[in-house]
């Protein structure tokens, strides 16, 4: 991680995200004066679980992924982040430590914001409040439907699943699956690595999907979804 100095080239110096343009003025100057940009190289933790959170981050450019990591060093990937998403926003109402870890897939530059400066905020300005817990259920309604497909889907489904959500991801990242090795694939699914090669190719025999090295291309969508949904 390196900080990014206004004398940079790289300094992002204006807050343009629409979700800060519902701040005023001197709010808006609470913002600036509380964050710090920063630079995450590829591969470099965003957060870690467990960890203690003073601040929270906005995205402001390139690719991570969120995971979770068990006791027996197994991890569960969560979703992608992409730009113009919050990184720890639980931390703000519910708890002092971030409840994920997340990395830099590209290299990705964020703010760093105090979280009790996001704090007032939401306390002082209820339109950017209302926006935040928008953003805050929205990540917990992405986190139950992840678990649904852990618990209630086979092997398959779970794949399939997992192989649909990243291609949704295609329009605005198209390389997102270059950007993912096999084992993140089988992460996102909860299944072990084995497994997730074995069923790509038995995919791919059947023709519902292309692999093109580190490459996925879904050849029968409707097939996928089918599995998705019975798998």
């Amino acid at each position: 991680m390196k900080t990014i100095l206004e004398t940079d080239k790289d300094f992002i110096c204006e807050i343009n995200a629409p979700c800060f343009q519902l701040l005023s003025n001197d709010e808006i100057e609470i913002v600036r004066a509380s964050k710090t940009q920063v630079l995450f190289r590829k591969g470099d933790i965003l957060t870690k679980q467990g960890a203690f959170a003073s601040y929270i981050l906005f995205v402001i450019k390139g690719i991570s992924k969120q995971y979770i990591e068990g006791d027996d060093n197994r991890t569960y990937n969560l979703k992608i982040i992409q730009a113009g998403e919050f990184v720890g926003l639980s931390s703000v109402f519910s708890q002092n430590t971030f409840n994920y870890s997340s990395v830099a897939l590209t290299d990705c530059q964020a703010f760093l914001i105090e979280k009790d400066s996001i704090s007032k905020l939401i306390s002082g300005n209820g339109t950017f409040g209302l926006g935040i817990i928008k953003r805050y259920c929205g990540q917990n309604a992405n986190l139950f439907s992840t678990l649904r497909n852990v618990l209630f889907k086979q092997m398959n489904g779970k794949i399939a699943e997992t192989l649909l959500y990243i291609d949704d991801l295609k329009s605005e990242i198209s390389d997102i699956f270059q950007l993912l090795s096999r084992k993140d694939i089988a992460d996102f699914a909860g299944v072990s690595v084995e497994s997730a090669v074995k069923f790509l190719k038995t995919l791919e025999k059947e023709n519902i999907i292309k692999l093109i090295e580190k490459d996925i291309e879904i050849i029968d969508k409707h097939k996928l979804e089918f599995i998705s949904k019975n798998g």
